[in-house]
């Protein structure tokens, strides 16, 4: 056992210096491998095809199926790293079917009719502030909430921002996605651009001394959970009754994009996704959009029927 937990150890070195992952990928790895190995503490081999697969069935009694998925996923790389480093005689996972059924679920969204109230409210705070530390304060949460809806981002990816990644000269936003692939999005509209330059001249100092573009009140970098914190405050204040999470505003900023008709391909480069199938989940058509298609698009509108 302490040669397999040494084998882990080793593996996950590997995935932080050579593969260069970042930390919330290693410490999933970390996670799951661990677990694989408190699975298999009192079993003679922890490479077997048996033991692999009483592990998976047991996943399955205990996660969602996209937990599952990820857990599995993170064993299988370990092993074909094992290979890699013939380290197994056999791989365990030549032989074991992983693939199984899983419900697909639409991404959830925020209506424009709510985003539109929702940015409302920021702004309409902003005016209400009855002290300097409450203007800083929604001073930031406008810039945030804006550059989330304005670029699709990932609440990790915007907290992650240096204040070189803002360039408010020419407009672009250089992200630092999965995986450390780098992607630039232009910003386009004028309320953007101004909330962003506002929050960097009034945070000016404090970004210096924090070296990310986000910071809190302590001068540190804002962190993903008090960003989720302002987003229910506000949706309160707002009067929405959605529960939003910052991953919505990135769905959202998809499907409202493809609602407006532009294609696949760009939506994929901007949100960085790897392959086009990550994206088409968001080729579902709204209940607005398809009603509008039906009532004014279908052909049958076009046809001139002799009825007798």
């Amino acid at each position: 056992m302490n040669a397999f937990n040494n084998h882990i150890a080793e593996y996950l070195e590997y995935c932080e210096y050579r593969k260069r992952l970042n930390a919330k990928t290693l410490k999933a790895y970390r996670i799951d491998l661990k677990q694989y190995e408190l699975f298999c503490s009192d079993t003679t081999d922890c490479t077997s095809k048996n033991t692999v697969d009483q592990f998976i069935t047991e996943l399955h009694k205990q996660y969602k199926p996209k937990t599952v998925k990820r857990k599995i996923a993170s064993l299988k790389a370990f092993f074909h790293y094992m290979e890699y480093q013939e380290q197994l005689n056999e791989n365990p996972f030549t032989k074991i079917d992983t693939r199984f059924r899983e419900a697909k679920l639409l991404p959830k969204t925020i209506p424009f009719h709510s985003i539109q109230t929702f940015l409302s409210t920021l702004y309409a705070q902003k005016e209400q502030a009855e002290s300097n530390y409450q203007l800083r304060c929604r001073i930031r949460d406008i810039a945030v909430i804006e550059l989330l809806f304005a670029t699709g981002m990932r609440i990790s990816e915007l907290c992650s921002l240096k204040p070189s990644d803002v360039d408010l000269a020419s407009n672009n936003i250089l992200i630092y996605g999965k995986g450390s692939k780098e992607r630039i999005i232009q910003l386009g509209n004028q309320d953007v651009i101004n909330a962003l330059i506002l929050y960097q001249e009034t945070f000016k100092e404090d970004i210096e001394i924090c070296g990310y573009f986000f910071v809190n009140r302590l001068q540190r970098k804002l962190s993903d959970q008090s960003v989720r914190f302002m987003i229910n405050r506000y949706a309160e204040l707002a009067g929405i009754p959605q529960h939003i999470t910052p991953h919505m505003f990135r769905h959202s900023f998809a499907t409202l994009l493809l609602e407006q008709d532009v294609d696949i391909r760009y939506i994929q480069r901007m949100l960085g996704h790897s392959s086009i199938s990550t994206t088409e989940i968001y080729t579902h058509v709204s209940n607005a959009k398809q009603k509008d298609i039906l009532i004014h698009r279908h052909p049958r509108n076009l046809m001139e029927v002799d009825k007798g």
